[in-house]
């Protein structure tokens, strides 16, 4: 039996932060042993709404990819590859259209949630609209048998699934398989620190590159429970943002529980648990920043593993690719000898 495939990525519209590594980079970790695990940096999408700033999605190709390999993805392990440099994708989403409804994207809650976020209405770039479909291709054309998603990502890993039922039942074939989501293991996303969607695009993120004075200043400016009027008052550790990064990062559990209970029962400053945050961040980051910062000051060998990757990625599009034109019917016999 062959290994599982597992497809992921994210856009490179800036460096990483802590709610991408405990929403996916630590499943990804985890499982590159496990499966056959490919990891895009998604350029051709983040370009969708990033149309008039392409330096900038280019530029955080580099970011990205060092990100990547400073938390533990293994080169050896799984393959790193840049989207643009795929053209079965493209064309798979071609295909692919045909198969959704205008109304099928319309009523999309993600597409709803990132239009209204941007400001989009009814001047909604058709790229930047259509780019679930996109999604779609990037998933299919590696047969993936895996996706690891967040909550907010299930309209999309839905969308997959019911294109990729309806290409076989139309088509009377076998070649994709129904992708399983993989979630993270937590109650809840991470907020940022000013309490809403963390967001690159918001600036309330604690980055994976982030310095030690930042991470400080960022923790210090976490949302408490604004309900309580003083410090001898109950307090909420849900309404306590920091409380949800301790549970995210804290290795001592128990630690963090004696510290709830405290803060439920007053008397428990929120400065102490910010503390007890920055001590616990600041250790967990400090590796990965130095790792980091060896890559970055060594591009040639991160966009050489970049172009290993997408080598092996173009290998298993084209193959899918090919195998979707002889389903269909259109794979002609004068051009393809």
């Amino acid at each position: 039996m062959r290994r599982k495939i597992l497809l992921t990525g994210d856009r490179p519209t800036g460096p990483l932060h802590l709610g991408h590594y405990v929403g996916s980079l630590k499943n990804r970790i985890a499982m590159q042993g496990e499966t056959d695990l490919y990891v895009m940096i998604a350029d051709a999408q983040a370009i969708t709404d990033n149309f008039k700033d392409i330096q900038k999605v280019r530029t955080n190709i580099l970011e990205v990819a060092c990100d990547y390999l400073a938390v533990g993805l293994d080169p050896e392990k799984c393959h790193i590859f840049i989207q643009s440099c795929l053209s079965e994708l493209p064309e798979l989403t071609m295909y692919f259209l045909n198969l959704v409804s205008i109304q099928q994207i319309g009523h999309n809650p993600t597409v709803k949630a990132e239009c209204k976020m941007r400001g989009f209405d009814e001047s909604v770039p058709a790229g930047f609209y259509l780019y679930p479909i996109f999604q779609v291709a990037d998933i299919l054309a590696f047969q993936a048998d895996i996706v690891p998603v967040g909550p907010d990502q299930t309209p999309m890993l839905e969308l997959t699934r019911d294109v990729a039922r309806k290409f076989n039942d139309l088509y009377k074939t076998k070649l994709f398989p129904t992708p399983q989501g993989v979630y993270p293991k937590m109650e809840k996303v991470l907020a940022g620190f000013d309490g809403q969607k963390m967001s690159k695009s918001l600036g309330n993120a604690i980055y994976l590159s982030d310095p030690e004075t930042e991470v400080i200043k960022k923790v210090k400016k976490m949302k408490s429970d604004e309900t309580r009027g003083s410090i001898k008052d109950p307090g909420d550790p849900e309404k306590a943002i920091a409380f949800s990064y301790l549970d995210s990062f804290d290795p001592d559990h128990s630690f963090v529980a004696n510290l709830k209970e405290k803060y439920k029962e007053g008397g428990l400053p929120d400065s102490v648990i910010k503390e007890r945050l920055i001590e616990v961040l600041l250790a967990f980051l400090k590796p990965i920043r130095e790792k980091r910062e060896v890559f970055h000051k060594d591009p040639e060998a991160v966009f050489s593993i970049l172009e290993r990757g997408t080598e092996k990625a173009k290998e298993k599009a084209s193959q899918t690719l090919a195998q979707v034109k002889e389903a269909m019917g259109i794979r002609y016999s004068f051009i393809y000898k």
